[in-house]
Parts: C-alpha cells; sequence; structure tokens
C-alpha cells in the first residue's frame, strides 16, 4: 500500500480556521485529517493496477479509458443520456442487509456513464469496460448472445448495453425477466428496434419458463416461426439459465477486494493544475474546506458538474466529494420512523434501502412514493452515482424528488464549519430558481423524511416526454390525512415540478382541501384554484402551458379518486381507470413473434457472362447461404467492443484536434472572427476560417445548386452555422479554445429569424426555393367541384414535425496527409465519393490524391449523405495546410444543432370520395416542406412526397404540387424514408377524414381503395406483383383485427380515463431513385491462393448488414463457406465514383456488382474444375485448389463487377401535351416493397402517457437474402418510425415557440430529445415476411428493406387517434378532429379535450395563445 504523504504546498493548498478561534479543538482535527491524504489515484482496470499520478480531476473516466486505448466504451452524448459509454464500477458501499438489519459495507457493482463520471471519483475502485469480460476469440455469455441472438446492427451502442446487462448479473446471479429489462433503462440503440437485445438479456433470468425452447430449423425449404427471446442459429439462447457471477472481472488478483476496502478510506487530494479534487475523510475536514472554500463544488458522482460544464461552461477550480466522509454515508431508520438520509448516500443506496424494508411496494406511503419515483428517476447508470442530497440542493423546478420532501414536510440539514446543525423545512428550502436556504459555506449533511401517520395517503405523479430515463414535464406529490372512519381530509399537503421556477405546494388548493369532505363537486373548484397556484402564460419558460396546468389537475384528480377509495367511498369502476398509471402500474414482460420462410432456387443471374440476361433464374435451387438468417458478420466484434469506429482509431504521430466555432445567432452580417484570445493558449495551433480560401473554394452544395458556404464568409442564416475550426494538440485545448473565439457583428440590424414553413409562406418570394414540383393526372378541380351529389368533399390541413437522426456516433473525420499533397480520410460517411470530391475542392487538390476510407458507421439514417462534408472537408483542410493529421469527433449538440434532419411538412388537401362505395375520386393537395438555410436535397425530398401522396390507394384525379421552403434553422437533408414518410402521413390523414366525413369504418375506406395488379399511380407507373391486397388479408386475418376491435370496445366502455384504439394502415415504397445516375455500382473481387475471397464494393456499412448479405451472396457465387469470404473497408482507392450509399438499395446495387464479379471469376475458373474435378464432387477447400492452379496458369483471379439498374430515372420538368400519360417521363421506381402495419395503442386520458400494446408487421420482402437482418431492419424501422410520429419532437425558437429566442435550437441532445427507449418495444412484437413472393427485378429475388417499414409506425399514431376519439366520445365531442405529428403526451392529452383539458385549453385561448399545442414545422 502506498504510503501517505505531506501535502503538497500548492497555491490552492487550505486554508484552516485559526487554533485560536473558538473551535479550536475543531479546527485542528480537521487540519490533522486534512494532512493525511493521498495525492495519487489507485485504482484498478480489469483486474490491472494503477497508480496515476497526473491525473485531472476535470477529466472525465472515459476520456482517460479512451486515452489509454479502452476504445469499447463509446462517446455517444457526453451527458448520460444514451449509455453509450457504459462501464461498471466496483466499490464498498454500505448496504443493508435485510437479516441483520443494519449497513453493512460490501462491495458491490455498479454500472455507471463513464462520460459524466471524473477520473478522480474512481480513485479506490475496479472498472471493468467491455475489453475486460470477453473478447472475439473467448467471448463473455452475455456477448456471445447478444451476437448470436441479432442484438446488433451498428454495434455502436452496443458495449454499452452489454456493460449494462453484466451489472445486472454481477449483482443479482439470479434476475427475474422484469430485473433484466430494467437493466436497459439507460440506455439507447437507433437501430435494431432493442426486442432481440432484450431476448439476449432475457436467456439469462431464472423465470424465463421455457420461452427459449424454439424447435431446430427445418432442414429445407419450410415456414419458421421463432418466439418471445429466440431466434435461429442462437444455440446459446436455449440453454438453461446460467448464473453470470464474476464481480472483479476475467483477470482480478484475489487481494484486490481487500485494498479497494483500505483505498476508498483514504484521504485524497489531486492537484491537477487547473482542477483540484479533494476527498477528506471527515465530518471535521469535510466542513473545514467548505469553511475555506466557500465556492467550491461539492461533488458526490458529478453527474450534474459535467452537464453543467458542458452545456453552461462552467468552472469550478476546486472540487471537494463527499465520499470518504463516513457520517454522510449513513442511511438509517431513526427512533421515531424518520427516514434518515446522509448527504453522499446515493439514489440506488436509497432504492436499495427501500426494497428491503418497503413491506409494500404499491402502498400509499411516503416510502413506496419514493420508491416509485425512483424507478423512473434518470437512468440506473445516474442513479447509481447521484446522491439524494445532490439532487435535492441542485433545486431544478422539474426535480423528481423534490416535490415528495415537500409534500411529505421533510427536513433538510445542513451545517458549516464549527455550527451545529440547522434543520429546514423543504417547504421553506427552495427560495428560488435554483437556489436554497443555504450559505456558500453551509454543507448539506442530511434529508430526513417522516414517518407515515394513521390514516395517511401518499401519492406521486410524474409526466415527461418518454417514460424511461426523461426528466419531468409535470411532477408532483400530494398527501392527505384522512379524519378516521370519514371522508373528510383532515390535512392537505403537496408539492408541484414543472409549474413555477421551484419547486411549490399548491397553496389555495391546500386550504381548499383541507377540512373538505370528498366528493363529485370538489373537482370543478380544485381545477380552478390550480390555475390560480400555477397561472402559467403562453410564453412561459418550457411552453406547454394548457398541457401542465392539465397535467396537474388531472394528477389531482387521480389522487382525489385513490383517496375515495382510501375512505371507503364508492368509486365507479370506469372511474377507478384514473387510480393507476404507468408508475404504479408493472409493464409486462415484452414478448415477440418473427416468422419467415427458409426459401430455395429463384437465384438470379448478372449479364457479366456472355449469353446470360440480367436477372435470368438460376437453374440451381440451393440457396444457402444467402436466404439464412445468420448474425451480422461483425456481431461478435460489436458486442465485444473491438469493432474500430473512425474515432477509435489511434491518434496518428503528431496528431492535432479541431473544434467547431459556430454562430449563435440567426441572422445578421459579421465584420470579424477575432481569434486571438484562443490562439493565444498553450497548444493552440491555428484557427481556420473562410478568410483561409478563395471564394470558389469556399462554396459547395450536396446537389446541382451551390448554395452553402464550408465557413461563413459574410453572413449568417442560421444559428449554428459553422465559423471556423479551432485546431490545437488535444480535445480539451481545441475546445476550450473554442469557446474564446468572438464574433463581430455588423451594425446594421439583422433579419428577424424566419423558421416555420408558415412564416416562410407568408414572406413568400425567395423563401421558395426555385425547384418547384407538381404531378398532375386527371381533372382533380373538376371532380371536387361539388356538381356530383354522391361526392362527399373534405378539406384541411396536416402539420407534419420533423426528427433528428441521432446516429449514435456522431460525425467523426480523420485526415492524414501524405506525400506530394496526398490525402487521406477516414470518415464516418455513407458518400465517400462527395467525402473526397469536396475535400479535394477545399484543399485545390485533384480528387486522384484524395483517398476516403470508411470502416463502418454507428448509424447513418441518411443523416451522413451530405452534411459529413462540412467536418470533414475542415479537418482535410487544417491537415493539408499544416502537414500535420487532424481529426474531429464533434459533440452530441453540435451535431444535433448544426446537420439538421427529416424535413417538416406542411400541407392543404381537398379530397372526395363517392358516398355509397367510399371509392376515391380525386385529391388536389399543396405540399410545402422546410428546406432550412440551403437546399441540400430537399427538392429531391420532396420528390419521394409528391411520389407518396396516394400512398396504397388508387386515386384516378390527383393534382399535387409541391414548394421547399428557405428558413433560418439548420439545413435539413435525407432521412431514412427521404420524404415518403411525410407524403404517406398527408395521405392517411385525408384518409381518416374522409372516413369521418362517410360515416365509413376507416379499415374498410383503405381496403376498398386499394391498389389491385395492373392499376396505374398517378405518376403513370404500372404496378406489376403488387401484394397489397394479400398483405392486407393476412395481417388482418393474423392480428385477428375484428376480435380485438370488439374486445377494445369492451374495454372503453368499462375504463373512462384508459383508452384503447388499433390501427391497420398499408404502406408501398418505391425503390429507386428518379435520378438515374445514382443507380449504379461498383464492386472489385479478389480470389486468393488459399481459397479466401476478398470484397471490395462502393457501399458503406452502417449497420443495416450490407456487407453480411455481400459476403453471403459472395460466398453463394463462388460456392464457398462466409468465413472465407472478407470485407474490409470501403474506400475510394479500390471502388471509385461511388453513390451514397441510401434509399434502400444498397443491396441491389452492390450485391448485383459483386455477383457479377464474382460470376466473371467462376467463368474464367470453370475449366480449371472441370480438369481438377472431373466427377463434379468438390472437397471442402475447391476453391484453394482451382485458385493455385489458376496462379500457376496466370489465370486473372481479381475482377469488377459493375451494375446499374436499367430503366430508371423520372423527369418531372418535361412537357407532354394535354393527355398524354405521365408514363412518358419516365419510370421513378424499379419495384415496390410493401407491406402492413398493424398497431393497438392504450393511452391514459389523464396524463397523455403511451404504450403499444401489440404491433403485427407483415411486410412483401421478396426472397430474403438474410431474413434475420431483414427483420431486424424492420423492427428498427417501426421504433423510428414510432418515434417519428408519436414521441420525437424538436423544438426551434419560432413563431409558435415564442418563449425561445427565435431562431435557438433547443433540441440538441437526449436531455431534451427524446428517441425510444427499451420501455417503449410493443409489449407484443410480432413480424412476419410474406411467403412465396419473388422479386424478379432484385438480386435473388429479394426486395429493399430499410426505408420500406417505417411507415407501418404510423398505425400506432392512428391507433392512439382512435383511442383519443374514445376519450372524445366519453366528453360529448365526435366526428373528425385533426392531430399534428408526432402524436406526443402533450397532443394526446389535449385532445381528449375532457373538462380539464378544456378549462385550461380556454384559458390559454383567452390570452392570446393557440388551441393546438405548439409545433415547429
Amino acid at each position: 500500500m502506498p504510503t501517505l504523504r505531506e501535502p503538497s504546498r500548492h497555491t490552492d493548498a487550505p486554508r484552516f480556521p485559526s487554533p485560536r478561534s473558538k473551535n479550536a479543538a475543531a479546527a485542528r482535527e480537521a487540519l490533522a485529517s486534512l494532512h493525511r491524504h493521498r495525492s495519487y489515484l489507485t485504482f484498478y482496470v480489469n483486474g490491472k493496477r494503477v497508480e496515476e499520478h497526473h491525473a485531472q480531476p476535470q477529466q472525465t473516466l472515459l476520456e482517460y479509458l479512451r486515452a489509454k486505448g479502452y476504445t469499447g466504451a463509446k462517446l455517444g452524448c457526453g451527458e448520460g443520456g444514451c449509455g453509450a459509454c457504459t462501464v461498471n464500477l466496483t466499490r464498498y458501499e454500505n448496504v443493508y442487509d435485510p437479516v441483520t438489519q443494519v449497513q453493512q459495507r460490501k462491495a458491490v457493482h455498479r454500472a455507471v456513464n463513464a462520460c459524466l463520471a471524473s477520473v478522480c471519483s474512481i480513485d479506490g475502485c475496479h472498472v471493468t469496460t467491455v475489453e475486460g469480460i470477453g473478447s472475439s476469440a473467448d467471448p463473455h455469455p452475455i456477448q456471445e448472445r447478444v451476437a448470436k441472438l441479432h442484438g446488433t446492427q451498428c454495434g455502436f451502442c452496443t458495449p454499452g448495453i452489454v456493460m449494462a446487462l453484466y451489472s445486472t448479473l454481477q449483482g443479482n446471479a439470479e434476475p427475474t425477466l422484469h430485473d433484466v429489462e430494467e437493466s436497459f433503462n439507460g440506455n439507447l440503440c437507433r437501430c435494431t428496434g432493442y426486442r432481440p437485445l432484450i431476448d439476449a438479456g432475457k436467456t439469462f433470468a431464472k423465470d424465463k419458463a421455457g420461452c427459449c425452447k424454439a424447435a431446430d430449423p427445418p432442414a429445407g425449404r419450410g415456414m419458421v416461426k421463432t418466439s418471445t427471446h429466440s431466434k435461429l442459429n442462437a444455440p446459446l439462447a436455449y440453454e438453461a439459465h446460467t448464473v453470470v457471477h464474476d464481480p472483479a472481472g476475467k483477470h482480478a488478483p484475489p487481494e484486490l477486494a481487500a485494498e479497494l476496502e483500505q483505498l476508498s478510506r483514504d484521504s485524497l487530494h489531486v492537484n491537477g493544475g487547473r482542477v483540484s479534487w479533494h476527498r477528506p475523510g471527515s465530518m471535521s475536514g469535510f466542513l473545514a474546506l467548505k469553511a475555506d472554500y466557500p465556492h467550491a463544488k461539492i461533488v458526490g458522482g458529478t453527474t450534474e458538474v459535467r452537464i453543467e460544464a458542458k452545456f453552461k461552461n462552467a468552472n469550478y477550480p476546486i472540487m471537494i466529494s463527499s465520499a470518504g466522509v463516513p457520517e454522510l454515508a449513513e442511511l438509517k431508520q431513526l427512533e421515531d420512523g424518520s427516514l434518515y438520509i446522509g448527504g453522499s448516500v446515493t439514489l440506488a443506496q436509497v432504492e436499495g434501502y427501500l426494497k428491503a424494508t418497503c413491506e409494500d411496494r404499491n402502498a400509499k406511503t411516503t416510502a413506496a412514493g419514493i420508491l416509485r419515483m425512483l424507478k423512473w428517476f434518470a437512468s440506473t447508470q445516474v442513479r447509481n452515482v447521484s446522491t439524494f442530497a445532490g439532487n435535492v440542493v441542485t433545486a431544478s423546478p422539474i426535480a423528481d424528488m423534490n416535490p415528495i420532501l415537500v409534500a411529505v414536510n421533510a427536513e433538510i440539514h445542513v451545517q458549516s464549519f464549527g455550527e451545529g446543525v440547522t434543520k429546514v423545512k423543504a417547504r421553506d428550502f427552495f427560495t428560488g430558481y435554483r437556489k436554497v436556504a443555504m450559505s456558500p459555506s453551509d454543507v448539506l449533511v442530511a434529508v430526513v423524511v417522516p414517518p407515515n401517520q394513521p390514516h395517511e395517503v401518499v401519492e406521486v405523479f410524474k409526466q415527461s416526454r418518454r417514460r424511461e430515463d426523461d426528466i419531468s414535464i409535470v411532477t408532483a406529490c400530494m398527501r392527505a390525512v384522512l379524519a378516521p372512519g370519514s371522508a373528510t381530509v383532515k390535512e392537505f399537503t403537496s408539492g408541484f415540478g414543472g409549474m413555477a421556477p421551484f419547486t411549490k405546494p399548491a397553496a389555495a388548493l391546500e386550504k381548499y382541501m383541507t377540512g373538505r369532505l370528498l366528493g363529485a363537486d370538489v373537482m370543478t373548484e380544485a381545477t380552478r384554484l390550480i390555475g390560480n397556484d400555477f397561472p402559467l402564460p403562453p410564453n412561459v419558460p418550457g411552453g406547454m402551458p394548457a398541457f401542465r396546468m392539465s397535467l396537474a389537475a388531472s394528477f389531482f384528480y387521480k389522487f382525489q379518486t385513490i383517496l375515495s377509495a382510501a375512505a371507503g367511498l364508492p368509486v365507479d369502476p370506469r372511474e377507478a381507470s384514473a387510480m393507476t398509471s404507468y408508475m404504479t402500474a408493472e409493464h409486462p414482460a415484452t414478448t415477440g413473434e418473427q416468422t419467415f420462410t427458409r426459401d430455395v432456387g429463384e437465384l438470379h443471374h448478372t449479364d457479366a457472362v456472355p449469353g446470360r440476361a440480367l436477372h435470368e433464374v438460376q437453374k440451381a435451387t440451393k440457396r444457402a447461404p444467402v436466404g439464412e438468417p445468420i448474425p451480422h458478420r461483425a456481431a461478435l466484434l460489436h458486442s465485444t467492443g473491438e469493432a474500430v469506429y473512425t474515432d477509435d482509431m489511434p491518434d496518428p504521430h503528431r496528431c492535432l484536434h479541431a473544434a467547431a466555432v459556430v454562430s449563435q445567432r440567426a441572422t445578421g452580417r459579421f465584420t470579424r472572427i477575432d481569434a486571438s484570445a484562443a490562439l493565444s493558449l498553450e497548444g493552440v495551433v491555428r484557427f481556420f476560417s473562410a478568410r483561409d480560401l478563395p471564394e470558389d473554394r469556399n462554396t459547395w452544395g450536396p446537389a446541382a445548386l451551390l448554395d452553402e458556404e464550408f465557413f461563413r464568409a459574410k453572413e449568417v442564416t442560421c444559428s449554428g452555422q459553422l465559423l471556423g475550426i479551432v485546431v490545437a494538440e488535444s480535445v480539451e485545448a481545441a475546445h476550450h479554445a473554442a469557446r474564446l473565439v468572438t464574433v463581430e457583428w455588423s451594425e446594421e440590424a439583422a433579419p428577424a429569424p424566419v423558421v416555420s414553413i408558415k412564416q416562410a409562406i407568408a414572406e413568400g418570394g425567395e423563401r421558395f426555393a426555385h425547384v418547384q414540383r407538381s404531378i398532375v393526372n386527371g381533372d382533380a378541380g373538376a371532380a371536387l367541384q361539388g356538381g356530383d351529389d354522391d361526392v362527399v368533399v373534405v378539406e384541411g390541413e396536416v402539420r407534419v414535425g420533423g426528427q433528428e437522426h441521432f446516429y449514435m456516433e456522431t460525425n467523426a473525420s480523420l485526415a492524414v496527409p501524405g506525400e506530394n499533397g496526398e490525402l487521406e480520410l477516414h470518415c464516418s460517411t455513407q458518400a465517400t465519393q462527395k467525402t473526397q470530391q469536396f475535400a479535394a475542392q477545399i484543399c485545390g487538390l485533384p480528387n486522384s490524391k484524395v483517398v476516403c476510407r470508411m470502416k463502418r458507421m454507428g448509424g447513418g439514417f441518411g443523416g451522413k449523405e451530405t452534411r459529413t462534408a462540412m467536418y470533414s472537408s475542415a479537418v482535410a483542410l487544417a491537415a493539408h495546410t499544416l502537414k500535420r493529421p487532424v481529426r474531429i469527433n464533434v459533440e452530441r449538440d453540435v451535431d444535433m444543432w448544426m446537420t439538421g434532419g427529416r424535413h417538416a411538412f406542411y400541407a392543404n388537401y381537398k379530397v372526395g370520395a363517392h358516398r355509397t362505395t367510399g371509392k376515391i375520386v380525386a385529391a388536389d393537395v399543396q405540399v410545402y416542406n422546410n428546406a432550412g438555410y440551403s437546399l441540400d436535397l430537399s427538392h429531391a425530398v420532396m420528390d419521394r412526397a409528391l411520389f407518396h401522396i396516394e400512398n396504397a390507394y388508387k386515386i384516378p384525379n390527383v393534382t399535387v404540387s409541391g414548394k421547399s421552403c428557405y428558413t433560418n434553422s439548420s439545413s435539413n437533408t435525407a432521412f431514412r424514408g427521404f420524404g415518403g414518410p411525410q407524403g404517406m402521413m398527408i395521405c392517411e390523414q385525408y384518409m381518416d377524414h374522409l372516413a369521418a366525413a362517410l360515416g365509413m369504418d376507416k379499415e374498410r375506406l383503405r381496403e376498398v381503395n386499394m391498389y389491385r395488379e395492373g392499376d396505374v399511380t398517378p405518376y403513370g407507373q404500372v404496378l406489376t406483383h403488387n401484394n397489397l391486397p394479400r398483405l392486407w388479408q393476412e395481417c388482418c386475418a393474423s392480428a385477428d383485427i375484428e376480435a380485438r376491435k370488439a374486445a377494445i370496445d369492451a374495454f372503453n366502455a368499462s375504463h373512462r380515463w384508459k383508452k384503447r384504439g388499433l390501427s391497420v394502415i398499408p404502406t408501398k415504397y418505391g425503390i429507386n431513385s428518379s435520378a438515374a445516375f445514382m443507380m449504379q455500382a461498383g464492386a472489385l473481387v479478389h480470389v486468393y491462393q488459399d481459397g479466401t475471397v476478398l470484397v471490395a464494393h462502393g457501399g458503406t456499412e452502417m449497420g443495416q448488414g450490407l456487407h453480411t448479405k455481400v459476403i453471403q451472396i459472395a460466398a453463394r457465387a463462388l460456392d464457398v463457406d462466409i468465413d472465407d469470404v472478407h470485407i474490409s473497408t470501403t474506400a475510394t482507392d479500390q471502388v471509385a465514383n461511388s453513390t451514397p450509399t441510401a434509399g434502400s438499395t444498397g443491396s441491389d446495387l452492390y450485391g448485383m456488382a459483386t455477383l457479377a464479379a464474382c460470376e466473371k471469376i467462376a467463368a474464367k475458373l470453370a475449366p480449371l474444375y472441370e480438369a481438377l474435378f472431373p466427377n463434379g464432387e468438390r472437397p471442402r477447400d475447391h476453391l484453394a485448389q482451382v485458385a493455385t492452379k489458376a496462379y500457376f496458369d496466370r489465370v486473372d483471379l481479381s475482377a469488377h463487377g459493375f451494375y446499374a439498374t436499367p430503366g430508371c430515372g423520372y423527369d418531372f420538368e418535361k412537357r407532354l401535351p394535354e393527355g398524354v400519360c405521365n408514363s412518358e417521363r419516365g419510370t421513378p421506381f424499379n419495384y415496390y416493397t410493401q407491406g402492413v402495419g398493424c398497431s393497438e395503442v392504450e393511452i391514459d386520458v389523464l396524463t397523455g402517457d403511451m404504450r403499444v400494446v401489440r404491433a403485427d408487421l407483415i411486410m412483401d420482402q421478396g426472397k430474403s437474402l438474410s431474413p434475420a437482418i431483414d427483420i431486424g431492419q424492420i423492427e428498427g424501422a417501426y421504433m423510428q418510425g414510432l418515434g417519428w410520429c408519436m414521441m420525437e419532437e424538436l423544438v426551434w425558437g419560432c413563431d409558435e415557440h415564442q418563449w425561445l429566442q427565435p431562431g435557438q435550437c433547443f433540441t440538441r441532445g437526449p436531455g431534451v430529445y427524446k428517441i425510444p427507449s427499451f420501455n417503449d418495444v410493443p409489449v407484443d412484437f410480432r413480424v412476419t415476411l410474406l411467403d412465396n413472393a419473388p422479386n424478379p427485378k432484385a438480386i435473388h429475388s429479394s426486395k429493399a428493406v430499410g426505408e420500406p417499414p417505417y411507415f407501418t409506425a404510423s398505425s400506432a399514431f392512428f391507433a392512439a387517434k382512435n383511442a383519443i376519439a374514445a376519450a372524445r366520445k366519453d366528453a360529448g365531442l365526435e366526428g373528425f378532429f385533426p392531430l399534428d405529428s408526432p402524436l406526443t403526451p402533450e397532443r394526446i392529452r389535449l385532445a381528449c379535450h375532457d373538462p380539464i383539458a378544456a378549462a385550461f385549453t380556454e384559458k390559454i385561448v383567452a390570452q392570446g395563445g393557440s388551441e393546438r399545442p405548439a409545433l415547429f414545422c
């Protein structure tokens, strides 16, 4: 053990009170305790002891680990919101033992966010990273099962998810299914749809009850159905429950546990230069330090510190950790029954203590209420390190715990050096926005929660944008004491968060309820008083005023119902549904079912070999390995952390780091950018801006229009635009310097930002892009003019919000200069050729001197097709100029701010249908999208929306036109589905309106108008191989639609405040780009003498399984095992002039190109096969033998393959004579991928909370190349689509969000932008691939999969709308009502329009606010 050292004589050494003071003894004790400290860190990483003598307290554990080469933990968000950085921490804590009923000091295993934890906070701990539990050669069972059960796609999030489950299993060797699902509440995944990850975890559950006993797959062709937690090719999934308990990691020495216990007791003082870290070992030392440094930051888990430093530029030169003070670690029950929670006790410790001591977790007691709130408080990773006291003293206005403390009259104990403990009532503790009743030298030493009185009822409430790991919109606790044997309320207290700048009671409501007899007459007055207690104006910070006031009143309604039941009053069974919420109802374990056919035959040829026709069907019936449900070929690399992403690559020699400098203003001209302060910092090398470039090299555009600048030269048109980059020796120096760059703005008045579509329409003129499209078929105007009484016509508008890509890996680029002006770029991009082209342009180089390499992306979804060029080009310029490698890894908040996302859409429609038959006669639709500050791909996105404006329905007369609107917001770009989902959403909205006007069943209306074989689309394309009617019928039958509708009707009749709805929605997605040049691909195949194969193609792997499918295709073509085929990287020096991997066409294009190359090689080898194996029987090493002979016979073993999709393209500009079919303009699509989605949704009418009870998806994927990959894509697309239409909302300062500065982006990280989490997976999730539907127009009869299933999730939107309609019916409202997308809890709640929601909506409207919830569109 290290010896204790004398205190260092740094300038920040503590100054203690004089021993001559009245507290001399205490001062001497404090001085002595602080002089006995260790000045360096000691901890373990994966069993290896580390002594760190140069620790920097401001450095996070993640930064430290990655700098040391442990790159399995990823930087996903930097704010603890995604879990990609999760590691396991083993440390000593006080743990309550329910047997002895005392606290015992034990080693515990906690999942933590390494991106939040200070490296100093792990002193005395053992850190286990994903590398420490296994490798691809020797994987841990978790890693192996996640890989084999198809739990990875892009793989970037996988190590964090593996470690979250690992930590659970370390602390609980016998987990239940519920425990396993809870493991993942702090982790996000954007690709998989979560279901296979949950399934992999459930193989470790003790109560899985044989759910993983799937049958072996049939040897030949046949239907394969897998269920619940299992898929094919995963034998580990079928094993019995396996205990996986490895407390110290694989390589931990036996003395580890004892040393950790000793280390954790040491006092610590680490001086890092900029920041000093203190961990005193006594209460006196702790108080003395705070007295000497009253403005020092007291830290526990450092979760808040990192957020403040990142988003508020907070600087804390001195941090004092409370972790080493024994008195602060006390968690106990006092003699009077109060719960004493010491100042360093973590939320997880409180949770564990209450689970052990709370007899009834569903009881209406304070302890049970705290436990319920803790379950939904942040994430497991945050609760594991955040202290209860820290959460209290942070005084967030939306804190979850503080309303409980206020409502139950808890005490806050504070103390300063030399003084006794001061006790402050929680009701008096919160004094203002993030202000509390403490002096700078005070510390919070304990929170004391009083025991419950007889006849006391306590309940907690919370509503947020997402259930798991989300901050509250409104949170509350209400407490009442009932008179014995009576329905009279003796005492009533409350606490509300999210309703004021700080946690407050509802004073008027408390006064009204105290002494009142419960009854039906209470609610009306209570609603009015809550409005008086919390009078939120339309422009209240945070927005959502009507929703927040409605929630406060709705929470009271729930509590009143609970009180009535507790008082013994009769409660109407329908009203009883108010008493439950997601916080009280146990979430059922999820189940799933995947059905597909194991096909034979239907393989295609290319025309690369003379005598064969393109897509000619092969005679061979053997299909494998094509069509086999194999795992992603990199799955084990993902799950073990061995997969290398751009930012994982080691720094090249003399590597520099770049940080972006962006505009804080949305509009305005600037005269100068001053980087002098930044350049004066040590380690800063240079600042690059538009001044370093001639105009022609600074101008760019991803399409034909060059309307962007790499660096803004004179003017900004959007906040977040790139002004320049700072290049420095370290990441920290670069980011620090970037914050010091200032901009001098012109004195002329900047124009007011125009941010929304409606603002752009109102301004007109140059706000409309010059590219405007239309499709006209028939005469919609005449059909809708009203002359036919049998035609019902509806008119309305549709507003569809945008969506952030939220790929798990942010934009990252590394530029490495070479000799003679050569430049090599490693970039996370979908478009290697464009990356190469723009880097060459900005550097003034020929394309031939620039190589772009792309190993893999951590997700893309279209967001890395064009917008990556801003970053890659900037670092290319820096590297080329400085002759040193330069890299950038863009921070999540900057990435979300700068790169744009899915386009918001606005549309006006006029549609008519026959009253008697429901057949649609015409549709006239005007569509607008929000392009942002540049055109990017907005015109192509609009084209796609117009092509899908009729979705799956035959409409004889169509007029649809589209305009892209320039606004002062981020330039929007490609996103999964391009504009197709938006066009289809507009269509389904007017279909919903038509059904209401016709009084017709919605599913019936959709069915009678559905396309049939041979129908012609408005743009003139004939539908062939149309399986829509069959898909519809099979989905309705397998999902048992009619019986479930009847059950839903019965449920709604018996529940006033819970409602269910079901909807079935078809989708028809065209495959191809209408720009023919995009539909080309190249591949290069090498066969080596050992019989192995190397494939290089121009497509990029972003998790969609492209490389896996190409490997299957190549292996089948050359008749070798898939293990003998390898794809290394995508590079422009291997396959030149590749088009972006987009539009779901990767497999179609690169599969055919690879097949062409393989067929060329196979044709050359055919004579050698005949010579070597005349009987036709081939040994295992047949290709090695043939390749060796070919080499000596001087036969070329390499081939280039090329494929161009035939007959594609569509010319909007082509003028046609009147009456000529639009087919003369071309054929936009090669074929269609079709499907049907059915979702059943349950809503909480009083809160707007929603969950998907069941989802049934059936997709026509032709004959799947890789069923497991395709099913994963379908599930992932559904979940991403669910986020788009139900949850994810972009918020910018605009005419609707007036609480924000115009033109400012609010949703810049997972803290405020919520994608679906594990908890949002449909409880019952079923996916079927349509059987016997070969596609003659794509590789081996398959169909594209990435984008087409996305719109199936809209069935959840319309199911929720049907549930809302049931609630509105109870409120006396029937008929059509408009709903915007996304259908967030706010929109669900207010659309129900019951008396509570109606009252507060009217209140906001009376103040000049909007009746509809605000939407940035």
